[in-house]
């Protein structure tokens, strides 16, 4: 059976609006938090300590020349392929306000905030939604050839799926726009897989974000990487300064040495600590309890039955938790779960063993 194509078609009971973050707001303020994909104890001192360095800048207008310069470089590329973003929502907004696109098409389940920008700008969105049974692995073959754009996340948000670089390459097409969103893929030991900085792929745009590895969702900072003609395209839709001079600060400290360095050494304790939790939930094979991967990125997906009883009763015993059902191609019965340290994994297991128990009765 081929990956499914739906198009023309409503958002059909998603809230493409709903993120992590509605789950530790207000009530689920004080909960354990394994809803939200950013790094736990992040920002470190020494970053904050450098944003707080530039407060003293604050009166003169933002500059970006050296930030822009700084990530240049992290990417080997010339300055005319990096654009800085108030976060990589705002790429989003400008990809679906500023380019063209006659037939925009998203690879799903993944963030659903590409699809909702395109949306807002107007456009009829193709989904193609990978399927369960099939890893969530993507087949470029069922991408639809006539799709002049074309979406997809890697490591993917939220099936932790990693692609291999040369499949998501071979999407592109002369007169397509090809995005990568690669947010976390500074979470992968050794970014393997990774294309941001590759010049060869004809259309590629690729998105990073800094907001997830650093603890900076608050900020709002983060990048593209395209070629020349479509940076200056979506230059023009940016409003006048829209980077601020301490997110600008963090930009250029994020990507020095020092940096990298520390966020290469954060990917294989994720990893390790992924590998302990994916474990612990394979113990609940016996409840019906299905972890999709193998998971690569800072978080796994699981699917079990009742979760969304499971899910409430998880906060009741103190832990949040992403429900997967405003993902299109997921439902209900699904829940992403952000890695943390094993401590925290081992209470968290504890209370699911009597959630589940629980959402049983």
């Amino acid at each position: 059976m081929p990956t499914e194509r739906r198009t023309d078609r409503p958002p059909e009971g998603h809230d493409l609006r709903h993120h992590g973050d509605a789950e530790v707001r207000d009530d689920g303020a004080k909960l354990i938090d394994l809803a939200v994909n950013v790094r736990a104890d992040t920002p470190p001192a020494w970053l904050r300590e450098h944003i707080a360095g530039s407060l003293g800048d604050l009166a003169a207008y933002p500059d970006g020349r050296a930030a822009r310069a700084a990530v240049a470089a992290r990417h080997r590329l010339p300055v005319e392929r990096v654009l800085l973003t108030a976060g990589a929502a705002e790429a989003f907004v400008l990809l679906a306000r500023a380019l063209k696109v006659r037939q925009p098409g998203v690879v799903h389940p993944q963030f659903t905030e590409p699809e909702a920008a395109l949306r807002d700008a107007g456009h009829t969105v193709d989904r193609v939604l990978l399927r369960e049974e099939d890893g969530f692995r993507l087949d470029a073959a069922a991408v639809p050839e006539d799709a002049d754009l074309v979406v997809i996340g890697n490591p993917t948000n939220p099936t932790s799926v990693l692609h291999p670089a040369a499949t998501i390459a071979r999407l592109a097409r002369p007169g397509r726009t090809l995005v990568v969103d690669e947010a976390f893929m500074d979470a992968v030991p050794g970014e393997r897989e990774a294309l941001a900085g590759r010049t060869d792929v004809p259309g590629l745009v690729v998105l990073r974000s800094l907001t997830k590895t650093w603890g900076l969702a608050g900020l709002r900072i983060g990048y593209v990487l395209a070629a020349p003609e479509t940076i200056a395209d979506l230059e023009r839709a940016q409003p006048l300064w829209p980077v601020s001079t301490p997110a600008l600060a963090a930009a250029e400290a994020c990507v020095s040495p020092r940096a990298l360095a520390e966020a290469a050494h954060a990917a294989h304790r994720i990893a390790a600590d992924r590998a302990h939790l994916v474990a612990g939930l394979e113990e609940f094979a016996s409840d019906g309890l299905r972890v999709a991967g193998p998971a690569e990125g800072s978080f796994v997906l699981v699917r079990l039955p009742r979760a969304a009883r499971v899910r409430r009763h998880l906060r009741d015993l103190g832990f949040a938790v992403r429900r997967g059902d405003t993902f299109p191609g997921l439902g209900e019965e699904w829940l992403r779960l952000a890695v943390r340290d094993r401590t925290t994994v081992n209470s968290f297991l504890q209370a699911l063993d009597r959630a589940v128990t629980l959402a049983r009765s």
